[in-house]
């Protein structure tokens, strides 16, 4: 918690040596990976700053929630120093992975619109509203959940049909990361965005937040955890799927 505390105490902007600190591992990343094809170098880069991202993130925003008193944590309530902070560390990862994308692999325009509208609704909590921040982090949160075990599992799926070890890996991790990922998207997620429409539709924070930015939340948002729905049930399919096919050679 020192850590958390200097942090607090600080009042600059840290966005600038978060970015440079993601700049320094992805290019750390193509020198870790540069014995991969090319397509699978630049999916490995990526996974390596979402690992630096998405646990630390997770631990961050949860400490900066728990920082507040309960009767603070409000939908409304202004942002703190090191929630901004917490704020700050998120999207200059967001900002690596899309400059990533949009460098490299600008045909993946999913992922591109999703970081946009990730940017979109963190730069105006934190530089705009300066309120909210506790919803969002609460949502970083519940987003981060499973990051250590879903960038495990990408790598071995990406390096799989190169390495049996790598293989065995992404099938013993599927099954618990689909499960995981399901609780915290599928029910989780939607749940507390329930909370957050309710609480921001009924006109709450309508002196600290604007009609449209409350609103642009709730729609990028649900419109995330809807997509995320989607992926992870189609990857469901495919996990089933292959469990019958290996049932029926068995069988046969």
């Amino acid at each position: 918690m020192d850590l958390f505390a200097s942090l607090a105490a600080e009042e600059r902007c840290l966005y600038p040596a978060f970015l440079a600190m993601y700049a320094a591992i992805y290019c750390v990343g193509h020198a870790v990976f540069r014995r991969w094809a090319p397509r699978q170098r630049l999916d490995g880069a990526s996974c390596l700053i979402s690992l630096f991202h998405g646990t630390p993130a997770a631990l961050a925003a949860a400490a900066a929630i728990l920082a507040q008193p309960p009767a603070a944590r409000s939908f409304a309530a202004p942002n703190t120093t090191l929630q901004g902070h917490v704020l700050d560390y998120s999207v200059a990862y967001f900002t690596m992975d899309l400059l990533h994308y949009l460098a490299f692999l600008p045909g993946d325009y999913l992922f591109i619109a999703h970081h946009l509208a990730t940017l979109f609704v963190f730069l105006t909590c934190r530089y705009l509203v300066r309120h909210g921040a506790f919803a969002l982090l609460v949502l970083l949160v519940l987003a981060e959940a499973t990051s250590l075990l879903q960038n495990v599992w990408t790598l071995a799926g990406i390096w799989r049909d190169q390495s049996p070890a790598a293989a065995r890996v992404y099938g013993v991790l599927s099954p618990p990361f689909y499960v995981l990922y399901t609780l915290v998207r599928g029910v989780a997620g939607p749940l507390f965005l329930l909370k957050m429409s309710v609480f921001y539709l009924s006109g709450q924070a309508v002196d600290v937040i604007p009609w449209w930015v409350r609103i642009s939340w709730i729609a990028v948002v649900g419109t995330a955890i809807a997509v995320s729905n989607l992926w992870i049930w189609n990857l469901w399919k495919e996990l089933f799927s292959e469990r019958k096919q290996v049932v029926a050679k068995k069988a046969t």
